[in-house]
């Protein structure tokens, strides 16, 4: 390797520290504006079919309406669920003490001392600063859809002048993988959207059915947070098998049906996003599983929990750009399937679809 291209691979790798240091220390910067671009990616079509048909701003108020109550409805849900199980803890924190004093005498016996390590780090003092930690996320929560929010609605607001600017570009190339890109990673973002709710609302379904027909409790709320979780691949999955496992154990006082709980959720779990999930989407959305983890990890050390939620996206819109351009085609053959979907691969121009104005 000649000493240029030693150079040119430096500068490149320090640009990419640099650019994860930035996203990690202005995640309230950057993690507001990637959101909003994922809603408006998912928004546009509906606010496009309103302005044929009506007024712009009343097309966009219409849209962000349907956009505040989806969100709200959403919202409520998970109130709803997980303040049923908070209750549902508190009104059987005696069986739930009950099984601790069990399981803490078994492992005593067997060696294990855990009544040490529970009462120095769960205390009073530690159940405090979780309160304040929970009252300090929600406050920042509220404060980051609020700013989303915003985005979206100037987002919206500017779609068409953005066609408008990049169709303009003097330099052509830039012009096209800008566009094509977005109009790509729109559609397949959409697409993934798409598949993952309908796989949500087959595991939620699959995980209430199940938990009525054992007799678990809070039956429709494990199908809904299963659902829900489900929009984190790996880790939502396996949050939602271990939250129902922990309170059968509670309930049924048995190893052999809190083995038989969680084997069948975990049964579930794997013919929906193993089997079912893949024939569904087919080729469109063919990430590597290994990259749809280390997305998942990565954006969630960056941006918490919304980095989890939106890490796959984030990847499926580098993947489709990279697509676009002769030099960083390696990358999606080597971590996507360009070109598979019906998408356009590099050097492939005229694509129209809802995201960029006819």
């Amino acid at each position: 390797m000649t000493s240029g291209k030693i150079y040119q691979s430096a500068q490149v790798l320090i640009a990419m520290i640099l650019a994860i240091a930035a996203l990690s220390v202005a995640s309230s910067v950057f993690a507001p504006v990637a959101f909003a671009l994922f809603i408006i990616a998912l928004v546009w079509p509906l606010q496009k079919r309103l302005k044929a048909v009506l007024p712009a701003m009343l097309a966009l108020a219409i849209s962000v309406v349907v956009m505040v109550v989806t969100f709200v409805a959403f919202g409520s849900l998970i109130v709803w669920a997980f303040g049923r199980v908070g209750r549902w803890i508190v009104s059987d924190a005696a069986r739930f003490q009950h099984f601790y004093d069990q399981t803490t005498v078994w492992l005593e016996g067997h060696g294990i001392a855990v009544a040490g390590v529970w009462s120095e780090n769960f205390n009073v003092n530690w159940m405090l600063r979780t309160a304040q930690t929970i009252s300090g996320r929600l406050n920042s929560t509220m404060s980051f859809w609020l700013v989303v929010l915003v985005y979206v609605i100037l987002g919206l607001l500017e779609v068409d002048d953005f066609g408008k600017k990049v169709r303009g570009m003097g330099n052509r190339d830039v012009g096209r993988v800008l566009l094509d890109g977005s109009t790509s990673t729109a559609t397949k973002i959409r697409r993934y959207m798409l598949v993952r709710t309908l796989m949500s609302v087959m595991t939620g379904l699959l995980v209430w059915g199940f938990a009525k027909l054992v007799g678990l409790q809070l039956a429709a709320e494990w199908g809904f947070i299963a659902f829900l979780l489900n929009y984190i691949p790996f880790m939502g999955p396996l949050i939602a098998t271990v939250f129902p496992t922990v309170f059968a154990m509670a309930q049924f006082e048995s190893w052999q049906a809190v083995i038989a709980v969680f084997a069948c959720l975990n049964l579930i779990q794997f013919i929906v996003g193993s089997y079912i999930e893949p024939r569904v989407a087919g080729s469109a959305l063919s990430i590597s599983p290994a990259m749809v983890l280390f997305s998942v990890f990565f954006w969630t050390y960056l941006w918490g929990v919304f980095g989890a939620f939106i890490g796959v996206p984030i990847t499926i819109a580098l993947l489709t750009f990279c697509a676009q351009h002769p030099s960083s085609l390696w990358v999606a053959e080597l971590f996507g399937s360009p070109g598979k979907d019906g998408q356009p691969a590099q050097g492939q121009q005229g694509v129209t679809d809802p995201v960029s104005p006819a």
